[in-house]
């Protein structure tokens, strides 16, 4: 991947199937399952190419160039997936840079006590940035937990969306602007 300033199309499906193809483990590689415990066929793990130190920073210097571009100079991460893609738009080159945040599930109860961990302001705009969004149901408590702790929520980042389950959808009706490196249109019976 070639680091212009601006990235075409064709790089960013390039991108796209470059963290697919790395991201994807699938039931013959090792045993795994879903929420319930039920076995499945494949999974994305987004922490396989976003700890990667080649493509960690190709992923935040295209994800920061779009959140510039909408003017956005703070991102939050909630879960485990986030950690890295707020940390790659933070170390990305250029101007201005970034401030990042963690948003926890509940205060804490000791310390500062705080919900929102990190440089980041209320009086500016923050945007989600998550690695999957598939039903919408972890992006919108993140949107709630900033909100009660009197951030404004612009939209939300991902690197994979799920088209089959409706989250993106759900939250443009709440008025969020909802933007992915990749929607992924494909159910385990199409693999």
């Amino acid at each position: 991947m070639s680091q212009l300033s601006a990235t075409s199309y064709d790089e960013l499906v390039d991108l796209g199937r470059h963290l697919y193809d790395l991201a994807l483990v699938r039931s013959e590689q090792e045993h795994i399952t879903d929420p319930r415990g039920q076995p499945i066929g494949w999974l994305l793990d987004t922490r396989i190419p976003m700890l990667n130190g080649t493509v960690m920073p190709e992923v935040g210097r295209v994800l920061s160039d779009r959140l510039r571009a909408k003017g956005i100079q703070q991102v939050v991460g909630f879960g485990f997936g986030s950690y890295a893609l707020v940390a790659s738009v933070v170390a990305s080159a250029g101007n201005p840079s970034f401030m990042g945040g963690y948003v926890r599930e509940e205060r804490k109860p000791h310390g500062r006590r705080r919900l929102v961990e990190g440089p980041v302001q209320r009086d500016r705009p923050v945007v989600i940035l998550d690695d999957i969004l598939n039903s919408g149901r972890s992006a919108w408590k993140a949107v709630e937990l900033l909100r009660q702790d009197g951030f404004r929520v612009a939209g939300l980042m991902t690197l994979f969306h799920f088209t089959w389950s409706g989250g993106k959808q759900r939250l443009e009706q709440q008025g969020l602007w909802v933007d992915s490196l990749l929607d992924l249109n494909l159910r385990e019976t199409e693999r």
